[in-house]
C-alpha cells in the first residue's frame, strides 16, 4: 500500500486510461502543469491533451460531436460554475443525443470539473451545482470523496458509453489516502458504508462527507452514527441507503450545495416513498444556504454546514 493524494488519484487514472485507450483524450482549461502532473501533459500533449482559451461552449460542444463519432473525450472545466455558459452542448445536445438517434449515437464523455466552496473565492467560483445534472435526463452524476473512489470511479466514468458527469470538490484535492498500487474499478451506482452504526443513518458525499466522519467520530460513545457515501448522485444506489435506515430507523442528508431542490431532497424523496414504514422520525436535509456564496471567510463558512452543525442535527433527531 501506499499513500497519495486525490489529485494524484486523478492523475493516474488519466494517465492509465489514456494509455490503455487511444481513443481517450483530454480537452480544456488548466491543463498540464496547473492542474495536472507534469508526465501527463509532456506525454500526451502532442496529439491527445488540448489546452483550449476560455470557451466552455465551443471545446464542450467540440467534445461532444468527437465522443458522437467513436472518441472518448474528458472535458476539463474551470470552475463547475462556468457549466453554465456550456449548458446547451451539454444538456441540449450530448444527453439527449442517444435517445434522439434511436441508439444509434453513443456520446462517452466525462465533463471533469472542480466545485464547491471553502477556498475564499466568491460566488462566481464557489458553486455546488450537482443539483442541475441530476434533474437532467441522460447524465449520471459522480462525487468521490476519497482518494480511492476518485480513481476507480474516473476509471469508470471513462469507460462508460454515456455522458459523466465528475466533480471533484477543490478542498479534497491534498488530502492524502493508502491505497493500492495499479488499477482499481469502483462501479457507478454503487454506494458505500463508511462508517457503522445504529442509531442513524447520515447520507453525504464529496467534502462533506469529511465533516460528517469527523461528527460521527465526535459523538461516539454517545450517539452511534451511520455514514453512507452514495459517491455516484445518478445512478443512486437507493437500496444501501434503505438497508440502512432500517437498520437506524433516521435519516439525514448532508451536503454543502443549497438544501433547496438538492441531491439531499431527492434521496429523503426516494427513501420515503420505498421506505416510509422504516422511519422513526421525519427524514432531514442539511445543505448550505440558499444565498450566493460570499466572499468573506466568516460568512463563507456560516453558510455551508460545520461540523458542530451535524453534530447539533444529529442530537436533535436522535436524543
Amino acid at each position: 500500500m501506499r499513500e497519495i493524494s486525490y489529485a494524484a488519484a486523478i492523475g493516474e487514472a488519466l494517465r492509465e486510461e489514456m494509455a490503455r485507450d487511444e481513443s481517450v483524450f483530454v480537452i480544456g482549461e488548466d491543463i498540464g502543469p496547473v492542474r495536472q502532473a507534469e508526465d501527463l501533459f509532456a506525454a500526451f500533449r502532442e496529439r491527445r491533451v488540448w489546452q483550449t482559451p476560455i470557451s466552455e461552449a465551443g471545446f464542450t460542444g467540440l467534445a461532444a460531436g468527437a465522443a458522437a463519432s467513436g472518441l472518448r473525450p474528458v472535458v476539463e472545466i474551470m470552475y463547475c460554475d462556468f457549466v453554465g455558459v456550456a449548458m446547451d452542448q451539454i444538456c441540449n445536445q450530448a444527453a439527449k443525443m442517444h435517445l434522439m438517434s434511436g441508439g444509434q449515437v453513443k456520446v462517452p464523455m466525462v465533463i471533469k470539473t472542480p466545485a464547491g466552496c471553502g477556498t475564499r473565492e466568491g460566488g462566481h467560483h464557489s458553486g455546488s451545482l450537482e443539483a442541475w445534472f441530476i434533474h437532467s435526463p441522460g447524465i449520471k452524476v459522480v462525487m468521490p470523496a476519497t482518494a480511492y473512489d476518485a480513481k476507480g470511479l474516473l476509471k469508470s466514468a471513462i469507460r462508460d458509453d454515456g455522458l459523466v458527469l465528475f466533480i471533484q470538490h477543490r478542498l479534497l484535492h491534498p488530502l492524502t489516502q493508502q491505497v493500492p498500487e495499479g488499477e482499481w474499478i469502483v462501479p457507478l451506482g454503487k454506494a458505500e458504508v463508511k462508517r457503522t452504526g445504529r442509531e442513524i443513518t447520515v447520507v453525504s458525499y464529496s467534502y462533506a462527507l469529511t465533516k460528517v466522519l469527523a461528527a460521527a467520530e465526535e459523538l461516539a460513545g454517545s450517539i452511534d452514527v451511520e455514514v453512507v457515501d452514495p459517491r455516484t448522485l445518478v445512478p443512486l444506489d437507493v437500496e444501501t441507503i434503505l438497508d440502512s435506515v432500517a437498520k437506524t430507523g433516521r435519516l439525514l442528508v448532508v451536503h454543502e450545495a443549497p438544501a433547496q431542490g438538492g441531491a439531499g431532497a431527492e434521496i429523503v424523496r426516494q427513501v420515503s416513498e420505498r421506505g416510509l414504514k422504516l422511519l422513526k422520525a421525519p427524514p432531514r436535509v442539511l445543505g448550505a444556504r440558499h444565498v450566493p456564496m460570499p466572499y468573506s471567510p466568516p460568512l463563507e463558512d456560516a453558510c455551508i454546514p460545520q461540523v458542530a452543525d451535524i453534530i447539533r442535527t444529529i442530537r436533535e433527531m436522535v436524543e
